[in-house]
């Protein structure tokens, strides 16, 4: 995690010649104690005190409106100060319908890192859904910092140990 994340800051340093002012990282899974401490460890390393550590997961759980559709798009519940649901699919009030085929989940959001808010991070999450300009669908389920990488993973795998990856991200589109 450490040397992952050092590496992307001394790229992004390269490439921009300053740090970023903040860090949100989303990941599918729940972050270990050790990735935590890595993480942190390269954030402070290199000077970045704003930080958001984000799980963004799969949950049974569902809700239920007054009406004949399921929630709205971006409605949010929080269960914790560090945890709550989200829709990113739902009804539309423009189309005053539920877009989709199947009843929709919602996302588990939990913050391991916070300096933002939960529901700032949870609008961070819900824009970052509409933003795979390579389809056509109004809505994503995951934001695209998650489609984005599973989508660099398929490619990854099938990289050598030995070569060095491409960094620019017109390799993997």
């Amino acid at each position: 995690a450490y040397e992952l994340l050092r590496d992307a800051l001394d790229e992004y340093d390269r490439a921009l010649q300053h740090m970023p002012a903040r860090i949100v990282i989303h990941k599918s899974s729940h972050f270990r104690d050790s990735e935590r401490k890595g993480f942190l460890r390269a954030l402070d390393e290199k000077g970045i005190r704003a930080k958001d550590f984000v799980a963004i997961t799969d949950t049974d759980i569902r809700l239920f409106g007054d009406g004949d559709y399921p929630p709205k798009r971006g409605t949010m519940l929080s269960i914790t100060e560090t945890e709550g649901l989200l829709y990113t699919r739902g009804t539309v009030d423009f189309y005053k319908t539920y877009p989709g085929a199947y009843v929709p989940k919602p996302l588990k959001i939990t913050v391991y890192e916070q300096d933002s808010s939960l529901e700032s991070l949870c609008e961070e999450i819900l824009g970052l859904t509409k933003m795979n300009w390579n389809n056509t669908q109004m809505d994503g389920r995951l934001p695209i910092t998650l489609e984005c990488a599973r989508k660099i993973g398929d490619i990854m795998k099938y990289v050598s140990p030995a070569e060095k990856p491409q960094v620019s991200y017109s390799f993997y589109m």
